[in-house]
């Protein structure tokens, strides 16, 4: 379970890219929560193995989702030699 957080590490395109390949390569279905203005609830933090700040600012949900799934996409690009990543 990945929680995204603002108090989150932050992680570089290549990080995500390394994160995403091990999680294919462990055959693990990953989860990831998004955190609102205040975070998550203490206890869904705790059950997460990795906090990720996708950004230091407090963004919408619907725009967070678009960045996620858009950083997801050019990590994977990144692991298969495509080069929109660049």
């Amino acid at each position: 379970m990945v929680a995204l957080e603002v108090k989150g590490k932050p992680w570089t395109t290549e990080q995500l890219a390394e994160e995403a390949d091990a999680w294919r390569m462990a055959g693990r279905e990953v989860v990831l929560l998004v955190g609102g203005p205040d975070g998550l609830e203490p206890s869904l933090s705790a059950m997460a193995n990795i906090t990720w700040s996708i950004s230091p600012l407090t963004l919408p949900h619907p725009l967070v989702r678009i960045m996620l799934a858009e950083q997801l996409y050019r990590a994977w690009t990144l692991l298969v030699g495509h080069p929109y990543h660049r």
